[in-house]
């Protein structure tokens, strides 16, 4: 299969190039800078931005299916305000969309987000669901994943944590958590989850299906930000940010240039990112048998 993977050269991209390579597939990474030393020879490279149809439209041509992975982050505030996700993850998926049905491709694997709602609390989840919409008006055959966080090398969990000490207590053991660190995650390792995209490239059963996938066990924030630092013998103190406090901070500290967060980060750690029930099982996938995020710490040290 001719598989052309949009944001082929992020942290999920390179890792499904490599998993979609290694099954025998031809595959063509497509992102705004695609020099990755991180893709496999033998993977194509290819220039084009979502939010630009002309720049993408042509890489389609005499593909057999699409993987549109371009999104950007929730954990950060986006360079040109918040605006921004609905240009790139819900407009660039519309220019996804309409290049396949212009170009033949049938077949298109959508990553989205968890409780993705065109009507939801934050700028990121209310462009992945307008971004949903796009993928199930269009006569493609689609597959939608909703993922909760995904962690592996190079995945941006592990500096975020970081990143968050830096901002509300730089230079001091103490780290003042919103809520204590209440908001619960399923994180999921990114070697057990591209295998489920290339089976839901190859099997016809999951075709119109929208999956919410999570790893083997739920943790809170507070309970992944104490294994970061003890998987680095790092001491720290975790003391609690009220939320209120964390609500005035990010959104003043938000108004500052350059500052990474805001107010919609805020709101994202008010919810939760757990699937209801986990979909791995549709792809044979013993959730039991899936690595946990401090497996994979103590793995890499």
């Amino acid at each position: 299969m001719k598989v052309l993977v949009l944001g082929g050269t992020g942290f999920v991209g390179t890792n499904l190039c490599r998993e979609l390579q290694s099954r025998g597939h031809s595959v063509t990474a497509m992102s705004r800078s695609p020099n990755s030393e991180d893709l496999p020879d033998g993977v194509e490279k290819a220039m084009g931005d979502v939010t630009d149809y002309d720049s993408i439209a042509g890489a389609f041509e005499g593909k057999d299916a699409v993987v549109n992975l371009v999104a950007l982050s929730p954990l950060f505030k986006p360079d040109g305000g918040y605006r921004m996700h609905d240009i790139v993850n819900w407009q660039g998926t519309e220019n996804v969309v309409k290049a396949a049905e212009s170009h033949g491709v049938s077949r298109l694997v959508q990553m989205s987000a968890l409780d993705a709602d065109p009507d939801a609390d934050t700028a990121y989840i209310r462009s992945k669901g307008k971004a949903e919409n796009a993928v199930k008006s269009s006569s493609l055959d689609w597959t939608i994943f909703r993922p909760s966080i995904i962690f592996g090398d190079g995945a941006e969990i592990i500096s975020f944590t970081k990143r968050l000490k830096g901002m509300f207590a730089p230079g001091v053991p103490l780290y003042p958590l919103p809520g204590n660190g209440k908001t619960r995650f399923q994180p999921i390792w990114i070697d057990d989850l591209t295998p489920m995209f290339e089976r839901a490239l190859e099997d016809d059963e999951h075709i119109g299906e929208t999956y919410e996938i999570g790893g083997p066990e739920v943790i809170t924030l507070r309970e992944l930000t104490e294994m970061v630092y003890e998987s680095e013998d790092k001491s720290i103190t975790i003391v609690p940010l009220p939320m209120p406090l964390a609500q005035v901070g990010l959104t003043v500290l938000g108004a500052v240039p350059g500052f990474p967060m805001g107010a919609d980060q805020y709101r994202s750690l008010k919810i939760d990112s757990t699937v209801r029930d986990n979909d791995a099982e549709a792809f044979g996938v013993d959730t039991s048998s899936m690595k946990t995020f401090e497996r994979y710490l103590a793995d890499r040290n």
